[in-house]
């Protein structure tokens, strides 16, 4: 699913009705019938709806949805920031459609005194439930007037308790805004957009409810990103699919998780366990010696590799020397390597001599990045399939820069790093970037502050590996899937526990719940499940 600005939504509307054929009435009308369906799907015990409509297409979609709502039985009364012969268009068309009863419960509310009147106060006093259809993509900030003047009133649930499900965006919120934040939009429970998610869709934290997006009739051609910019979620459809009856363990791959170090060794366990549980067929972990048996005990489904230790205590690089090479890659499909490894210097240089030596698929996490640190040159994935996956002070080690610019700019750095050396690069953070090295980016919008412990990185280490090890055919969607499962594991915990509880293995305690639940459902695409 592709992620589109303002103005090519503009164009793929423009395409959709002039290339294909679909009315403007038509977009309207399927997009209203999606407001009111996800608001009874969403708040099926909201009786009292107060639709607030603008006089622009977003009010047009929220005078569909109050037709529709009406007729489900539900008590509709609308707050139109317009005289209703102001309407122009399709808007003026939908107004025109409701029924006698309906635009009688409508009030015009268009100077600050209207605001005060008890007509304007009876439709939102009691509300079970506000639609929010003032602005839509088309807006750009700041809001001012009485939009600005509904907002202050309805922000604070202790004033309106009602809560609010935004049709597009939560007005005052630019579509093509990359900020985690906006000041002085409206406060949004629930959010449902049309035909492809929006920069802000993607990247905002314009919800911590479902945000979901709903198809309006617009064919997949006229849908066009001129950045190349997709969600990662479309490719969780990769293990939706039942394994074959006749399945072995040989079909699904064998990751070698090369990590530990003393202090560390439950990273390369905690590695290894995701690995398994996303669905590798065997998983080994190769350790040093003086942390066997604490891996060992992890699970009895692992197979351990010993390896020999430096005078610290950390992988040596007599690892290396041909015999033992060739032991410790045998039958190997994927590398993950990293996680728990260390920074000592042999060790280190056991990791880029690893890297160096071998072209089968690898994940480089952790130490295993560090171990590049000034040496970024060496990571080519030209002629193997290379994936890294660094948070930002990773990432800001790899190009001798400080974590404050890798932030400044998540996007450019991840796509130029990825297509400049030809890698797979999981930029993790809030809203983790997959860069693809022809370009293309992905954006992940699972996952939730209950992440933020140690062992998460480790988790996707694991779980990354695990998916190219099943689908070596498939990369992109394979480690985009890997990142959606991950967040949306966590996001399975935190609707059932206190995200400050959770520990990093309880994800993969609702890991099967998250691979189960399809992304598209009840006829949208779901960016965001939220917490129930």
């Amino acid at each position: 699913m592709h992620v589109l600005t303002a103005a090519e939504m503009r164009a793929c509307d423009g395409r959709t009705v002039e290339r294909f054929g679909v009315s403007w009435q038509t977009l309207m009308e399927n997009a209203g019938t999606a407001v009111a369906k996800f608001a009874l799907h969403q708040f099926p015990w909201a009786q009292r709806i107060t639709v607030l409509c603008g006089k622009g297409n977003n009010g047009g979609d929220g005078l569909v949805a109050a037709r529709h709502l009406d007729a489900a039985g539900r008590q509709v009364r609308i707050v139109l920031l317009a005289q209703p012969e102001q309407l122009t268009g399709v808007p003026r068309t939908m107004y025109e459609q409701l029924t006698p009863p309906v635009k009688q419960r409508c009030v015009s509310a268009v100077g600050e005194e209207d605001l005060s009147s008890a007509a304007f106060e009876e439709c939102i006093a009691d509300a079970d439930l506000f639609i929010d259809a003032i602005f839509g993509t088309g807006f750009h900030p700041p809001m001012h007037g009485v939009a600005g003047s509904i907002r202050e009133k309805i922000s604070s649930p202790s004033n309106y308790s009602a809560p609010v499900l935004s049709v597009d965006l939560p007005s005052g919120w630019d579509a093509d805004s990359t900020n985690m934040q906006a000041e002085g939009a409206f406060r949004s429970d629930a959010m449902i957009t049309f035909t492809a998610p929006k920069l802000a869709h993607v990247f905002g934290a314009l919800t911590r409810g479902p945000v979901v997006v709903a198809p309006i009739g617009s064919p997949e051609e006229s849908i066009v990103s001129e950045a190349d910019l997709h969600w990662t979620g479309a490719s969780k459809k990769i293990m939706e699919q039942p394994r074959a009856l006749d399945a072995n363990k040989g079909r699904f791959g064998h990751v070698l998780v090369v990590g530990g170090s003393p202090g560390k060794a439950g990273a390369a366990s905690m590695a290894s366990l995701a690995a398994m549980r996303t669905g590798a067929g065997l998983v080994t972990a190769a350790i040093p010696r003086s942390v066997a048996s604490i891996v060992a005990g992890f699970a009895p489904e692992m197979m351990t590799l010993l390896l020999e230790e430096s005078a610290s205590g950390g992988i040596s690089l007599k690892n290396l020397a041909p015999k033992q090479r060739e032991f410790l890659l045998h039958g190997i499909s994927v590398l993950a390597i990293g996680p728990g490894i260390g920074r000592e210097s042999e060790t280190a240089e056991f990791v880029r001599n690893l890297v160096r030596q071998t072209d089968q698929p690898m994940v480089l996490d952790a130490d295993g990045l560090n171990a590049f640190e000034g040496r970024a040159r060496m990571l080519e994935g030209q002629k193997r399939t290379l994936v890294l996956t660094p948070h930002p002070g990773e990432m800001a080690r790899l190009l001798g820069s400080k974590v404050a610019d890798v932030e400044r700019d998540r996007l450019t750095i991840a796509r130029t790093f990825a297509t400049q050396h030809k890698v797979t690069l999981v930029l993790k953070g809030w809203r983790t970037l997959v860069a693809h090295p022809d370009g293309s980016v992905a954006v992940n919008t699972s996952g939730n502050p209950a992440m933020a412990k140690g062992g998460s990185g480790d988790l996707l280490t694991g779980m990354v590996a695990a998916l190219l090890a099943q689908f070596p055919q498939r990369i992109q969607e394979a480690v985009e899937c890997a990142v959606w499962l991950h967040g949306a594991a966590a996001d399975g915990f935190v609707r059932q526990r206190d995200e400050h509880t959770m520990l990093a293995t309880d994800m993969l305690q609702h890991l099967s719940d998250a691979i189960r639940a399809p992304v598209e459902h009840d006829g949208f695409t779901w960016l965001q499940e939220g917490r129930r």
